[in-house]
């Protein structure tokens, strides 16, 4: 399992490519090129890593549990 600081270098990863593909430039990122048709794919691999880090902190496997009064 990655550390949270590798998943946190990741997510700043994603996030730049993202924001330079709107942008309008083309990203290069393990080994490939991408452009704007590639933002879906980018943004997918964002939100993964994401759940990543949410799942690695404290009760971030647990499912949400609403409180009625």
């Amino acid at each position: 399992m990655a550390s949270l600081t590798e998943i946190e270098a990741m997510i700043a990863l994603y996030t730049n490519a993202e924001r330079e593909v709107l942008e309008g430039k083309s990203v290069s990122f393990g080994g490939r090129t991408l452009t704007m048709e590639s933002l879906g794919e980018i943004r997918a691999g964002r939100k993964e890593w994401e759940r990543k880090k949410f799942r690695s902190q404290p009760g971030g496997n647990s499912p949400a549990q609403a409180t009625f009064e």
